[in-house]
């Protein structure tokens, strides 16, 4: 298991290094001028060299990568242009934000998702079986912008059950916060259950043609001991791939939600900063989102060896079955 870890952390490296690099050199793409954009158009021409040798930006721009590249393994992301705030310290400070709608928009996906696929894979070509696969299709179908727009139109307007926008420390007032981040979450989290209930569906299907099923059935079990005791876990494997691979959709999602709800976490963060031309705070920010998708992967790796015994992680980074 410590030399799986150890490849597997040691493979991050050029996946970080290459993300760090296109976003360095696609965000410098963007047509408009940082030092433009922050301090306004009237800006005089000297006063805009000033500020472009104060951070750098006179240079050319494989210097600054490499310059960035070194600070950043040191711990340092760099200034924001914008705010003059250290990228780092807004990151630790933002981060728990996104953290939690990302968890809370996976538990939502989850308990919608799982569910429902149980219930159409135990009614396979039934109506209910295929209204449910429609649900699902209409759900990864929907963008989560528009979801997001009638939910704040239904609950928080019309119904006045749930707040539109604003945050509340989850320190602070638990309550209060879970009502803040209730409605980001399922706003998120509803295209993931469907994703779940699509693939859950199918795996549980494949499963239950299983001999062990057939015989457990034989025995005189009931069909749900059958289904949540021998087929669920049997099929979870490609439910927690899926799981895993949504981490980054959900993250990529945050962005937009984030602005919707006026949430001030990472996503909100890296929306104001690319509108702003603010590189810094971009690069920092891709490169934690990055970190993020890879330890998650890399736990997905490590619950497959905990759900499915017969699962071995090997030394060489690859999953393989015992015989």
């Amino acid at each position: 298991m410590g030399k799986y870890l150890t490849i597997k952390l040691l493979t991050a490296i050029p996946v970080l290094l290459g993300v760090s690099f296109l976003t360095f050199a696609l965000i410098r793409l963007i047509p408009g001028d940082p030092v433009q954009v922050m301090l306004g158009p009237e800006i005089s021409g000297t006063r805009a060299d000033e500020i472009r040798r104060l951070y750098g930006l006179d240079r050319p721009w494989p210097i600054q990568y490499f310059e960035w590249l070194i600070n950043a393994f040191q711990g340092n992301l760099g200034t924001s242009l914008r705010s003059g705030l250290s990228v780092g310290g807004s990151i630790i400070e933002k981060l728990p934000v996104t953290l939690q709608l990302t968890v809370l928009s996976l538990l939502v996906g989850l308990v919608i998702g799982l569910p429902l696929a149980v219930i159409a894979a135990q009614r396979r070509g039934k109506p209910v079986d295929g209204f449910l696969t429609a649900v699902a299709l209409l759900g990864i179908s929907m963008p989560g912008f528009w979801l997001a727009t009638l939910l704040v139109l239904l609950f928080a307007l019309a119904l006045r059950w749930l707040p539109a926008i604003g945050y509340v420390g989850l320190f602070e007032d638990p309550v209060e916060n879970l009502k803040h981040m209730l409605l980001p979450a399922i706003s998120l989290g509803l295209a993931f259950g469907a994703t779940i209930m699509r693939f859950a569906r199918s795996s549980l299907l494949e499963v239950f043609n299983q001999d062990y099923m057939r015989t457990a059935r034989a025995k005189g079990l009931s069909r749900q001991k059958v289904t949540y005791t021998h087929g669920l876990k049997n099929a979870l494997i490609p439910v927690i791939t899926v799981t895993g691979i949504q981490v980054g959709r959900l993250l990529g999602g945050a962005v937009i939600i984030e602005q919707i709800f006026a949430l001030p976490g990472l996503g909100r963060y890296i929306f104001d900063a690319i509108s702003t031309r603010d590189y810094p705070v971009v690069q920092g920010t891709v490169l934690v989102f990055t970190l993020i998708f890879i330890l998650v992967n890399l736990m997905v790796d490590i619950i497959y060896g905990l759900v499915d015994p017969r699962i071995k992680l090997a030394g060489d980074g690859a999953g393989s079955r015992k015989a």
